[in-house]
């Protein structure tokens, strides 16, 4: 792959597949979601970003609180932060994984709080069981720290992170 500098951008109607299907080939990592899902996910998202090198390589979905969403995760959140922004979901694709454009995003999703005068924590989680030690360490080393876990079921346990600057 060239060096062509990548382009963070809005999802569109025509990058649903795409988008669909970088989630989806991401299970465990991230939640399976239908086409119908993720409609409902934009729908209702305060950011909904592509990013393209050439072609769409990966994505990111956030909310703000109050959301009509039925995450177990975001509504722990919801629980105990008046004001936040929780990253739903950031995939790429296999072959994009690990060349920065993981934190190129985050800092994009954080500069467009900072243009909204969203002061608030940035919150997401990753996965303790099913591990996941990789996204554990690229959210410790962008700012994250863990300020709960939250255990569903014997195999499904995730750390609850947020990053406050």
């Amino acid at each position: 792959m060239s060096n062509a500098q990548p382009i963070i951008r809005l999802i569109e109607p025509s990058d649903f597949l795409k988008v669909l299907e970088i989630n989806n080939s991401n299970v465990p990592a991230l939640g399976e979601l239908t086409l119908e899902k993720l409609h409902y996910l934009v729908e209702h998202s305060l950011h909904a970003l592509v990013v393209e090198q050439h072609t769409l390589v990966g994505f990111c979905i956030t909310f703000a609180p109050n959301a009509p969403y039925d995450s177990l995760n975001y509504l722990w959140f919801c629980e105990r932060y008046e004001q936040f922004v929780y990253l739903d979901r950031i995939a790429f694709t296999s072959q994009t994984q690990g060349m920065g454009l993981g934190k190129l995003l985050y800092q994009h999703i954080e500069q467009l709080m900072r243009e909204s005068r969203l002061e608030y924590p940035l919150c997401c989680e990753v996965n303790l069981e099913p591990p996941n030690p990789g996204s554990l360490r690229f959210h410790q080393s962008i700012g994250f720290v863990e300020v709960g876990q939250r255990q569903s079921g014997d195999l499904y346990r995730v750390a609850l992170l947020a990053k406050t600057d």
